[in-house]
């Protein structure tokens, strides 16, 4: 992309990536809900794969685009959450692991299907913006993956593990998830923040995910003939 500045050009490779992996993770979850039973997300247009029925402000652009700027280890964001009635599927306890597991699902079929669409773009113009955008695309779909299938509530690994917990520890399970939230934020933010205070740079996030993603990343780029 001639003319733009270079951090302008490298920072317009994230936009696409980021956009469609956050907001197509929220659809998969809606769109998996409707299909067992539960309309709600469907009567408010949320079972749809146009993105920009899924932005949140703060999560989907403003909180993505700090992190790449300050060239965080990982990125971290949201869509608006699509809202599940639970007790209206037709299962409802498999039926939450299915709808849980949607979203990671949904990511990771976008990062292979991004590298597979490397093999494509090699016969465009302006290809090295092209492969940024995938190779970018495949990484955040892989981080995401892997971070919501973390077993914390309300993370989606939670909502998996709250599904497949006998019925007396799903309870004071799903009581944690208010707490849950608190304790990502420290993990995501206050850890790596101290621990740099202290002249350390540890973030325990992404020391749990950095050889799953590793392996998941490498795994796809085999996958789909981008590496011997």
């Amino acid at each position: 992309m001639d003319g733009l500045p270079m951090w302008l050009e490298q920072a317009s490779t994230w936009v696409a990536p980021v956009l469609l992996a956050i907001t197509l993770h929220e659809a998969a979850h809606a769109f998996i809900a409707w299909r067992l039973g539960d309309d709600t997300a469907y009567r408010m247009g949320r079972v749809s794969f146009n993105p920009f029925r899924h932005v949140d402000p703060m999560g989907t652009v403003i909180l993505p685009t700090v992190l790449i700027m300050l060239h965080a280890p990982f990125l971290f964001g949201w869509a608006k959450p699509v809202p599940v009635a639970f007790h209206r599927l037709r299962r409802p306890r498999s039926g939450m692991v299915a709808v849980a597991i949607a979203g990671p699902c949904a990511n990771l079929l976008l990062a292979m299907g991004s590298a597979l669409l490397a093999h494509a773009v090699v016969y465009l113009p302006g290809r090295e913006w092209a492969f940024a955008n995938i190779a970018h695309a495949i990484q955040i779909n892989v981080m995401l993956a892997l971070f919501n299938m973390i077993p914390i509530p309300p993370l989606d690994g939670g909502r998996v593990l709250l599904g497949v917990l006998p019925q007396a520890l799903a309870g004071r399970f799903a009581r944690l998830e208010r707490q849950g939230m608190l304790f990502l934020i420290v993990l995501l933010f206050v850890v790596p923040v101290f621990g740099r205070w202290l002249g350390y740079d540890f973030s325990p996030i992404a020391w749990v995910l950095e050889r799953p993603f590793a392996l998941l990343h490498e795994g796809i780029l085999r996958g789909a003939g981008l590496v011997e």
